[in-house]
């Protein structure tokens, strides 16, 4: 470059001279310049340049008038342009000048003159060229070659060190009978000269003869000269490459072939080297008086070759021809050798179907020994002999089989020559039993494109391990049988693996470590990467529910390309809205199925600010979107369950005391209906006794009563039996007294006295007539409120009864069979708690009559009307 740069800044320099001789017809008119000791000096030598004017030429009679200025240009850079670079200047008709450390190459003076008194451009007087070079070394390395019998006799040589001047070489052969032969060339800074052509030919009849060769070089600053080269006719003579190369593969054989070439006469030895077109060292074979003609074995079938000869004259004299040109083929196909290396995984579909699929990795071309055109895949189940079968040209295949049985896979690589051998395996459980597994699985990322992983046998069946299996895969969330995985096999006696196979940085990668014996497998997983970064964003929260006391926060993963490595932890940050104090947060283990999370720290009615954060190994992720949140709250079951039990435990308390149960009761029964505490029918209520006249008292002849009076109205009257009673005289009052005492001490009137009978007699069903008798129920609803029992005519028979039919809905079937009631003479402190109404209505204008505390109600009472009758009679 430097060269072609100088070549270029000469070639302006002269072409700047050039133009200025044409403008100045006598570009030195003026004066002269000239150089001692010589135009051409020797590196690190000095040279006086003298610059005189012609008489009568100058700026006027006087020499003070008249500066000279000597300029200088340089060969590789013109300096102020085109101008010089001024290195002198004298008042005179001549200067002289020594100039010191000039540069390799030549070098331009130029001599102006400038009158003192005129503003004219300086004119030119003359200039003036110097060389700067070295003396030519000693030529060496000589070789001298004639190519092919017919060939001339050529010789080149290495010239040394370059002398920045015009050098001439001349190559003189000297041989048998003072025969000589002389060429020569020059080198200068435009070409190089080393190598010559004598143009002679050696004919075999000289091959006993010798020959010398010399090379002399000469320039202005010296000479020198090679030393003496000295050779034969076998020595220098080489045959021409051979040509018209064939290649025939034997019986379509890909290992073995026969190479064909054309030769010159005199060849008794030949070279051949081959190789495959992507290998980097060639396959040497030496051949001797093959003829053109040489038999290849050990080539590998279905691979493309290349192939080169080369020949020679003699076994041990003589130089080697050039290689021929290239032959390219390629070899045939043969039967694939070798086994598939297969892998394979296991998905359930339902209770009792499951999916397996298969993958196995591809023959290296020189197992293959052709185009893989398919693979057929067998699976077997062992037991119930079940086969299926099935051909694809993909490395992975996938079916569906029994749960049930024992299953194989064996898949084998076929090409147009024929198959494999067949790669069995047995379909176990790979992470079937834990005694296998492996532990201590450990990653170390050991540079851009691979990872070391270690591990320690199992703990138990160690020593049924039959071989341990590396997968690994790409781990993208929800893709996971997305891609292929990637698998080494490994000895039983290792436990470490370097896996590269595919291997990126700034990749999360799931790596298993499985343990294998013969019908059973167990594994261990980690996540691993070669390189990791922070991840470039943060998780997107989608969604903020609310569900019983606890928060789930959704999200999205962060996207495959922005995760810069596994990613090892979540992290949940909250705070208050508007709040100053740092966030609250919670770490979440990674797991790539796992997108949502509750929090329950968090105050009902307080709005919150939601964002999330991813961390690798190399730090925390920015943080992503952000989401407001106000939890809503809902009661809490527990203190609703504990205060509920609190209440129960006082009530319970506060009703085991009688005075506090007896103030309840009477407090809650102002709120009891009418119709729950009615245990005898209000005859005011009757519609049939409201449509006649109500008569304060009433008479009842026996023929009135026995009259039929028709009463289209009313339903068929109640059959009533009498039973004679021995009647004892009740208090109406809300008297009690014990079982067994009189009523010494009671004072009562006839109209608060009723009768009770006491040892029952039946005495039989009232007659067909008597049903037509009127109802007592209308003498008792025609009396007022206030009225007494006394204005009946006669007294009422009241009786205990068992006597009217259950059916009727008045009596219940076991009367008889309950127990009395034993009042308690505390009983009597307020009485009327035993039949005040719970109800906000009105009470019954009856009221219930009452013996020792026990209610009379109608299922206790029967009436007759035949002591009614006989009374009155």
């Amino acid at each position: 470059m430097a060269h072609t740069v100088r070549e270029c800044s000469l070639a302006l320099i002269f072409l700047f001279m050039w133009l200025l001789i044409k403008a100045n017809i006598d570009v030195c008119k003026l004066g002269t310049v000239t150089v001692q000791p010589a135009p051409v000096i020797l590196l690190g030598s000095a040279a006086n340049i003298s610059c005189s004017l012609n008489p009568k030429q100058g700026c006027s009679h006087h020499p003070s008038s008249n500066e000279l200025i000597l300029l200088k240009f340089v060969n590789d850079v013109l300096v102020e342009n085109l101008h010089g670079k001024k290195v002198h200047d004298h008042t005179g008709h001549s200067s002289t000048f020594q100039v010191t450390n000039l540069s390799l190459g030549m070098t331009l003076f130029v001599c102006k003159l400038n009158c003192s008194n005129s503003q004219k451009t300086p004119m030119q007087v003359c200039g003036v060229e110097i060389s700067v070079g070295v003396a030519p070394e000693p030529p060496q390395n000589i070789t001298c070659v004639q190519e092919g019998e017919h060939g001339s006799v050529a010789c080149s040589w290495n010239s040394g060190k370059i002398t920045y001047l015009k050098t001439n070489y001349i190559l003189q052969l000297s041989g048998p009978n003072n025969l000589t032969w002389q060429k020569q060339c020059y080198s200068d800074n435009r070409q190089n000269c080393n190598r010559l052509d004598l143009g002679i030919n050696l004919t075999p009849d000289l091959a006993e003869s010798r020959f010398i060769v010399l090379v002399t070089a000469t320039n202005d600053l010296g000479n020198s000269s090679s030393l003496p080269h000295m050779f034969t006719f076998l020595d220098i003579v080489s045959p021409l490459p051979p040509w018209d190369i064939r290649i025939n593969f034997l019986n379509a054989s890909g290992s073995r072939c026969t190479l064909q070439w054309e030769d010159e006469g005199q060849v008794v030895l030949n070279r051949l080297r081959y190789q495959p077109l992507n290998s980097t060292s060639w396959n040497m074979v030496h051949a001797t008086n093959a003829k053109g003609r040489y038999d290849l074995q050990g080539l590998r079938p279905f691979t493309e070759y290349e192939f080169q000869i080369s020949s020679k004259l003699h076994l041990s004299e003589g130089s080697w021809s050039n290689w021929s040109e290239s032959l390219r083929t390629r070899t045939p196909e043969e039967e694939p050798v070798g086994t598939l290396d297969i892998w394979y995984m296991k998905q359930d579909i339902d209770y009792d179907r499951q999916q397996i699929s298969l993958f196995w990795k591809s023959l290296n071309p020189s197992e293959a020994r052709g185009k893989i055109l398919h693979y057929q895949v067998t699976l077997q189940e062992v037991m119930k002999k079940m086969t299926l079968q099935n051909t694809t040209r993909h490395t992975y295949w996938t079916g569906i089989i029994p749960r049930t049985g024992a299953w194989s896979a064996s898949v084998s690589a076929a090409n147009s020559k024929g198959a494999s051998a067949p790669t069995l395996i047995n379909i176990v459980e790979l992470c079937g039993t834990g005694l296998l597994a492996p532990h201590q699985v450990s990653i170390k990322s050991e540079n851009m494109d691979n990872i070391m992983v270690t591990w320690q046998p199992p703990r138990i069946a160690a020593s049924t391990v039959r071989e341990y299996i590396v997968e690994w895969r790409a781990l993208q969330p929800g893709s996971n049988m997305k891609f292929s995985p990637h698998w080494l096999r490994i000895s039983p006696y290792n436990t470490s693996a370097l896996i590269s196979e595919n291997i990126k940085p700034y990749i999360c990668y799931e790596i298993w470590v499985h343990a294998l014996s013969e019908d059973q497998g167990g594994c261990s997983s980690i996540r691993g990467d070669s390189r990791h970064k922070a991840p470039l964003s943060g998780p997107h929260i989608t969604a903020i529910t609310e569900k019983k006391e606890s928060l789930f926060i959704s999200w999205t993963h962060i996207p495959f390309p922005e995760q810069r490595g596994c990613i090892l932890r979540y992290r949940i940050y909250w705070k208050e809205r508007d709040s100053g104090a740092p966030p609250e947060l919670c770490e979440i283990q990674y797991r790539h199925s796992q997108n949502s999370h509750p929090i329950s720290s968090l105050q009902p009615r307080v709005t919150y600010v939601l964002w999330m954060t991813a961390v690798t190994a190399a730090g925390e992720s920015p943080q992503g979107n952000e989401r407001e949140f106000c939890p809503q709250g809902k009661a809490n079951w527990k203190t609703f369950v504990i205060s509920s039990i609190g209440i129960a435990i006082i009530m319970v308390g506060t009703f085991s005391i009688r005075y506090f149960r007896q103030k309840a009761f009477t407090l809650l029964s102002t709120l009891k209906p009418q119709w729950y505490s009615r245990t005898i029918p209000d005859p005011a209520n009757s519609t049939w006794v409201k449509k006649d006249p109500i008569m304060e008292e009433i008479q009842l002849p026996t023929d009135n009563l026995l009259m039929a009076w028709p009463t289209p109205e009313e339903p068929e009257p109640l059959i009533i039996n009498e039973v004679l009673y021995q009647m004892i005289p009740v208090i109406r009052q809300s008297y009690c007294f014990k079982r067994g005492q009189g009523f010494q001490g009671y004072s009562t009137s006839k109209e608060d006295t009723i009768y009770i009978a006491n040892n029952p007699q039946a005495t039989g069903t009232l007659t067909a007539e008597t049903r037509q008798l009127v109802n007592l129920y209308k003498v008792l609803g025609s009396r007022d409120p206030d009225s007494k029992l006394g204005n009946l005519t006669s007294p009422l028979t009241v009786t205990p009864v068992n006597y009217l039919p259950s059916h009727e809905g008045y009596l219940p079937s076991n009367i008889e069979d309950l127990p009395p009631h034993e009042a308690d003479p505390t009983d009597s402190i307020d009485l009327e708690h035993q039949h005040i109404s719970l109800s906000i209505f009105a009470s019954s204008s009856l009221r219930p009559l009452t013996f020792c505390g026990e209610r009379l109600t109608l299922d206790r009472l029967k009436m007759g009307y035949d002591s009614l009758m006989s009374n009155e009679a």
